[in-house]
């Protein structure tokens, strides 16, 4: 996200509302709306801005990009995975950001017993998260969804 201003301008070509959003939403949005369905072949999608990721560890060469990265197969995200922030004064900055409505998903109130657990040592972690209805879609080869969720009493009559 080297030029915001490029940014912005293809965001409102797309049609993508930019006024008080922060940059680094305006650079998710436009990914999503321009790039994401292009993502045919099995691909990687890693340097995400670390204002739209609050629970996610810092590059250690530059604190404005996060250390997670998407999967994404047939124009659809099959997973995420990160590493965790575990760095309480960092994150304690980065939550009080969110909760002033500056980040791309806001919180009401500070977890001060998340940052005391922190603070007392949370050894490193990670996450990583398979979409296994997903998963099913692409396996399956079904256009939506709602033809492989678990539930079907959920999916309209038709």
């Amino acid at each position: 996200m080297s030029d915001a201003v490029a940014v912005r301008e293809r965001a409102k070509k797309s049609g993508i509302e930019v006024t008080k959003k922060d940059d680094a939403v305006v650079v998710s949005e436009v990914f999503d709306a321009t790039v994401q369905h292009h993502l045919i072949q099995p691909t990687f999608v890693y340097d995400y801005p670390a204002a739209i990721c609050p629970l996610t560890r810092r590059h250690p060469d530059d604190p404005n990009i996060a250390l997670r990265f998407e999967a994404f197969v047939a124009g659809m995200e099959l997973g995420n995975a990160y590493t965790e922030l575990n760095d309480p004064e960092v994150q304690r900055q980065t939550l009080a950001t969110n909760i002033a409505g500056e980040g791309d998903e806001t919180m009401a109130v500070m977890d001060e017993d998340f940052v005391t657990a922190l603070e007392y040592g949370m050894p490193p972690a990670g996450g990583l998260g398979v979409g296994i209805d997903r998963l099913v879609m692409l396996l399956t080869d079904s256009p939506s969804i709602r033809d492989v969720i678990l539930f079907p009493l959920q999916r309209p009559q038709g």
